[in-house]
C-alpha cells in the first residue's frame, strides 16, 4: 500500500473518475485515496456497505454513462477522488536497499494507458517493486488506466522521472543490472542471470526503446517468440518478462 504522500503538481491537477467494480473496490480498500464522491446502483448498495464506510449515492445506471466514455464498462460503480501522489525515486532505492533480489520495470514511450493499466496488473502479480515512466511522454492516472489495472494501481509504486537516462544511473550506482527488452537481442530472457538486483526497460511496439535509453542498458534480451510473429502487444510481453525474472 501507498505512504501517505503529498500529490506532486503532476498528479494534483484534476480530478478522477475511476469505474468499474475491482478499481473503485480496491481504491475504497486504499485509506491514502481522497475519495469526495461514489455512485452506484442499486444492486450494488449492500457490497459497497460491506466494504466501505462511505455512503454511497444510489443513482440509475444511465447517471454514471453520462460521466463515463461511451465504451466504459463500469458496472455501476463509479467513484468520484483524487489521483495517487507519485513515489521520488529514492523512495525506491530505499526500499530495494535491504533487498539482495527485486526488480523494477521501466516503461520508454509506452503512452496507452489501458496498456500501462494491464502492465500495472502484471507487475503487482509478479511482485515488482515499483514502475518508473518519463513524467512528458506517460500518461497520468485514469479512469481507464485503473479499469485495465483491476484494482492494481493502488499496491504498486509509480516513479515519474524527468529523465530515463539519469534515473538510470542512479539506479545503476544502487547496483541495479539495466536489461532492456530487444527484439533484435542475441540473447534470450530464459538464459538471462535472474539474481541480484534487476531494472527492466520495455520501450513501445512501434519504437521500441530510444537510442539513449537503450545505450545506458547492461545487456540486451529478448523474449524467444515465433519467427511468425514480429512482436507482442507490450502487455502482453510485459507479463511474460515479468514472470520470468520472478522465478526464484
Amino acid at each position: 500500500m501507498r505512504k501517505n504522500r503529498k500529490p506532486t503538481l503532476a498528479t494534483a491537477k484534476q480530478p478522477l473518475i475511476i469505474y468499474g467494480r475491482h478499481a473503485v473496490m480496491a481504491a475504497l480498500n486504499n485509506p491514502q485515496r481522497k475519495i469526495s464522491k461514489l455512485l452506484c446502483t442499486k444492486d450494488n448498495v449492500d457490497e459497497i456497505h460491506r466494504a466501505s464506510k462511505i455512503l454511497p449515492q444510489v443513482v440509475e445506471r444511465k447517471e454514471i454513462d453520462k460521466l463515463l466514455p461511451s465504451d466504459a464498462v463500469h458496472q455501476g460503480f463509479a467513484l468520484f477522488c483524487e489521483h495517487l501522489p507519485s513515489y521520488t525515486l529514492n523512495d525506491i532505492l530505499d526500499m530495494a536497499a535491504a533487498k539482495d533480489k527485486c526488480h523494477i520495470l521501466i516503461l520508454d514511450q509506452v503512452t496507452d494507458p489501458q496498456n500501462i493499466g494491464a502492465i500495472i496488473r502484471s507487475a503487482v502479480a509478479f511482485n515488482t517493486l515499483a514502475l518508473i515512466v518519463q513524467d512528458k511522454n506517460s500518461p497520468l492516472e485514469s479512469g481507464v488506466m485503473d479499469k485495465a489495472a483491476a484494482g492494481m494501481i493502488e499496491h504498486l509504486p509509480i516513479v515519474r522521472v524527468t529523465n530515463l537516462s539519469r534515473a538510470i544511473e542512479q539506479l545503476k550506482k544502487a547496483n541495479f543490472w539495466i536489461i532492456g527488452m530487444s527484439g533484435h537481442a542475441q540473447t534470450t530472457i530464459d538464459l538471462l542471470d535472474k539474481s541480484g538486483k534487476l531494472a527492466i526497460i520495455m520501450g513501445s511496439e512501434s519504437k521500441g526503446m530510444r537510442r539513449l535509453v537503450e545505450e545506458n542498458c547492461d545487456i540486451s534480451v529478448r523474449l524467444p517468440i515465433s519467427s511468425l510473429t514480429e512482436s507482442l502487444n507490450v502487455s502482453a510481453a510485459a507479463a511474460i518478462v515479468l514472470y520470468e525474472v520472478n522465478k526464484p
